[in-house]
């Protein structure tokens, strides 16, 4: 498993921001510019005229897509929780699937949101310019989807791995 330990640190670096860009989502208006909680989430003023998915607007107008994704966040960091629990403070077979499962809610997530994105004709960051685009939004993406796609690779790799294993000890059920 040492060989993984990029995953590890992969998921201990984005589980935190996963939680944070969910905490601004489900607290909004709060942590909205003007609510008490602004002051946690002040990039998302910033982030919000990127991405009018994050924006006053969208909120104002009822949209549910942000706090959906959010939901699904708090899932994914469940799973990815899991994963280094299982990995490296009680060491279980289960760590390979709980990664599995989290990254690929991740990565299925991700294609959804660029997917609704691309079907709605840009309508959430379709008035940026083109590098403001590719810096906020499509490199992002980009990481989101190519290490996700990574991590269930080789987390599957070593899934078929244990299942051969065990076949071949006559443990097969």
């Amino acid at each position: 498993m040492a060989g993984r330990l990029w995953i590890s640190v992969w998921f201990m670096l984005t589980a935190p921001l996963m939680l944070w860009d969910a905490g601004y989502c489900l607290m909004r208006p709060r942590s909205m510019v003007g609510g008490d909680l602004h002051w946690i989430w002040a990039f998302y003023e910033f982030y919000g005229d990127v991405d009018h998915v994050y924006g006053v607007k969208a909120f104002e107008d009822g949209e549910g897509f942000a706090n959906a994704a959010a939901v699904l966040n708090v899932i994914e960091n469940f799973f990815a929780i899991v994963y280094l629990w299982t990995t490296h403070i009680y060491p279980s077979e289960l760590a390979p699937l709980a990664g599995y499962t989290g990254s690929a809610m991740t990565l299925a997530k991700t294609l959804l949101y660029v997917s609704q994105e691309y079907f709605c004709g840009f309508c959430a960051i379709g008035h940026n310019t083109l590098s403001g685009m590719v810096s906020y939004w499509i490199l992002p993406n980009v990481a989101w989807i190519t290490i996700s796609g990574l991590i269930m690779y080789h987390l599957g790799k070593d899934i078929i791995r244990s299942l051969k294993a065990k076949c071949e000890r006559g443990k097969c059920e």
